[in-house]
């Protein structure tokens, strides 16, 4: 069975949005440094995979792995509704990070489908009624889908040659994992490649290098996103906080400061986010 490490699954949700789509019409192509997810909520639609036409009908779901082309055709009456969701910071124990080892981006659920379209009438309705915490309840149930995923997965839906890691490189990701659980978990704190260094046992120059092959950016730029990320929730979602308040909280002393990096992130200052809920 595909496993995941319960202490490091925490994906990284860049968007997910519902769309309905009549033809005729046809997307473009293109493809991914992240995952996708697309799930066909209704309808058909032709996908194009890596060139190769498919006709996919409801209840149909799609796994794009970082570098598959893919888009959408419709002829003249063919309409569908669809969730797409991006995502990253994703790991299977044994295989590399963002990716799933299925034979084909197409899946069909058997034993958890009811479960996980169910979730799917979760996600339309918490999107629509936007109500206060829903970006975390989003993720919440996206991560219900991934589960539903790996839990209906057979072992006839595996890539017979399916890319295992080395054991070394099952080192790397693990010690990625474990960096990635620590600032979780210690944002809020003075945290430097130093701390880092002291408290995994591992010298700063490795912490580096290890984590910028894997995710592609350095631990303290991880950190950065993390605490933003982290200080745009409080700002939409609880109530009477403070720009100060909000950097307070997230690991930053310095307001000013707070706000430039935000801004930069962002592109618009922190105090927008405030007065947005009002």
């Amino acid at each position: 069975m595909l496993q995941l490490n319960p202490k490091t699954f925490n994906p990284e949700i860049l968007y997910i949005f519902d769309y309905s789509n009549v033809g005729p019409t046809t997307g473009q192509n293109h493809s991914h440094d992240f995952l996708e997810m697309s799930i066909i909520i209704d309808g058909s639609v032709e996908y194009l995979i890596d060139d190769e036409p498919f006709f996919l009908e409801k209840e149909t779901i799609l796994l794009f792995n970082p570098g598959i082309h893919h888009y959408e055709h419709y002829e003249e009456g063919m309409k569908s509704t669809q969730i797409h969701i991006g995502f990253r910071n994703f790991s299977l124990t044994d295989f590399p990070r963002d990716h799933f080892p299925f034979k084909t981006s197409i899946l069909k659920l058997t034993k958890f489908k009811k479960e996980f379209f169910d979730v799917c009438q979760e996600i339309l309705v918490e999107k629509a009624k936007g109500e206060e915490g829903y970006d975390l309840m989003l993720k919440t149930l996206v991560m219900k889908l991934i589960i539903y995923i790996l839990r209906d997965a057979e072992s006839n839906h595996l890539e017979i040659n399916a890319l295992k890691l080395s054991y070394e490189e099952q080192e790397k990701q693990t010690i990625v994992s474990n960096i990635i659980h620590y600032l979780e978990k210690h944002h809020t704190e003075d945290v430097s490649l130093s701390s880092l260094s002291q408290t995994l046992y591992i010298s700063p120059t490795y912490i580096s290098r290890v984590f910028k092959e894997e995710t592609g950016e350095s631990p303290i730029n991880y950190l950065i996103k993390l605490r933003l990320t982290r200080a745009k929730e409080l700002l939409e979602n609880q109530e009477d906080i403070t720009v100060k308040e909000a950097a307070n909280l997230v690991g930053y002393n310095d307001a000013y400061y707070f706000s430039k990096l935000f801004k930069k992130y962002y592109g618009k200052p922190p105090s927008v986010f405030i007065q947005n809920k009002h």
